[in-house]
């Protein structure tokens, strides 16, 4: 595989040598060295090699460079020595600020955004991922088109009888760009009712639906493979995992659930991002239960929490939908920092203390699932006919089935539903 950056293209390779730029406004709760430890790990999602890490407090960004001159020239000068492909800022730049900086430079500058959308072009792998991906892109990309290439100030010959003005380069690449904007959107709204049917379907059949949600490497899809068996992609990396997968699983009196794994989250998760990926989160936002995954060993762990809650807020989950954590990755904690998140654990009853990769925990979790999701379920004495058999397989099926007995002709059962299904049975039984 070619490493380095390919200026001409407007893309960047594995390999390529990086420099790493934080302008610090003071205005996030997250530690700087936190914050520039994330974006050095994104940039190791897709290989790129960062050499060097600089931090600049800001009073307020420059409208023309984001930095002062004079940080701006301490920058070039750390990309001249580590001969440096690429200046990964983490922030949002606007197309003006990226151009000015990529002429002080001499190298090709990212921000976050951009940053985040190359690792998710990367990981897509299923066609609907890379519809999604593409049309953020595209959205990304279609306010940027104001570089100093020659080619976008050329003009284009009119149409019709008498010509006329034309229209350069740059409004033929911004049409080009919504024509296929608008075309992505179309497959995507067919993706969403395909989805839709399936959801529809789930549910009259009905199972519980499941969603793992959390920040990005939190240890979701190693914990979606330790209770489902599955061999989705865990690694420790940002953005592992992109595509959703739903897998059956079955809990304790319940006799199947749906489990999903989903895309992870980051803080500021670029909105175009959260625009393309509205289809696949919806599994999120009808979700019966979701379970958020969180890495109680990161020292940011109560401010990745904010960054979830706030993406869930943006893609219209309520918040009344019932929720619960899984403190994960409590093997990595020791000593005074176990005992502390043990007892803060212990003392609330929507907290599971977790390690999805030694299982520990993973039985109690189970329970816990169970009881949320049976809490509104109440217990009925069902009487059926002795030989109505499928009545009382529906019944073991969906329901908890705590005593039967038979007199006669007529077979006795007490069981747990919930109000849902009662009414279902009821129906199916008329």
């Amino acid at each position: 595989m070619s490493t380095g950056f390919d200026r001409e293209a407007g893309e960047f390779a594995r390999g390529a040598s990086a420099v790493v730029v934080l302008p610090d406004l003071g205005t996030s709760p997250r530690d700087a060295e936190a914050r520039v430890e994330e974006t050095v790990g994104l940039a190791a999602a897709i290989g790129i090699d960062v050499r060097a890490r600089l931090t600049y407090r800001l009073r307020q960004p420059k409208p023309a460079t984001m930095l002062g001159s004079g940080q701006v020239e301490a920058v070039a000068q750390t990309v001249a020595e580590q001969e440096a492909q690429l200046a990964i800022f983490d922030a949002s730049l606007s197309a003006v600020q990226q151009r000015n900086l990529e002429t002080a430079l001499g190298c090709k500058v990212v921000d976050r955004t951009g940053l985040i959308l190359e690792i998710f072009g990367e990981r897509a792998q299923t066609a609907e991922g890379r519809l999604q991906v593409e049309l953020a892109h595209l959205d990304y990309q279609a306010g940027r088109l104001v570089r100093s290439w020659t080619h976008l100030e050329r003009q284009r010959g009119g149409y019709g009888f008498l010509g006329g003005p034309g229209e350069t380069q740059i409004e033929a690449d911004r049409r080009l760009i919504r024509d296929r904007m608008a075309r992505l959107r179309r497959e995507l709204e067919q993706v969403s009712r395909t989805r839709s049917l399936h959801r529809d379907r789930r549910q009259r059949a009905p199972w519980p639906v499941i969603a793992l949600v959390g920040y990005t490497n939190a240890g979701k899809s190693t914990l979606f493979n330790r209770v489902t068996g599955a061999d989705v992609m865990a690694e420790n990396l940002l953005f592992a995992t992109l595509d959703p997968t739903l897998r059956n699983i079955e809990l304790p009196g319940i006799d199947k659930a749906m489990l999903s794994d989903t895309v992870g989250f980051v803080s500021d998760l670029p909105t175009q991002l959260v625009a393309a990926f509205k289809a696949t989160l919806e599994e999120v936002v009808s979700a019966d239960l979701l379970v958020h995954v969180r890495d109680v060993s990161h020292p940011d762990t109560e401010a990745q929490a904010d960054d979830v809650e706030a993406v869930l807020r943006d893609i219209g989950v309520a918040e009344e939908t019932p929720r619960f954590e899984a403190w994960n990755k409590v093997d990595l904690l020791h000593g005074e920092a176990r005992e502390r998140a043990l007892g803060e654990a212990e003392a609330r009853s929507d907290v599971s203390l977790i390690s999805a990769l030694t299982g520990e925990g993973i039985g109690a979790l189970r329970d816990s699932l169970s009881a949320r999701l049976t809490a509104g379920h109440r217990r009925y004495q069902i009487i059926l006919p002795a030989g109505n058999g499928a009545a009382a397989a529906w019944l073991h099926a969906h329901g908890e089935v705590l005593d039967q007995w038979i007199d006669g002709e007529k077979a006795g059962y007490e069981v747990r539903l919930s109000a849902a299904d009662y009414d279902r049975f009821r129906q199916r039984d008329a």
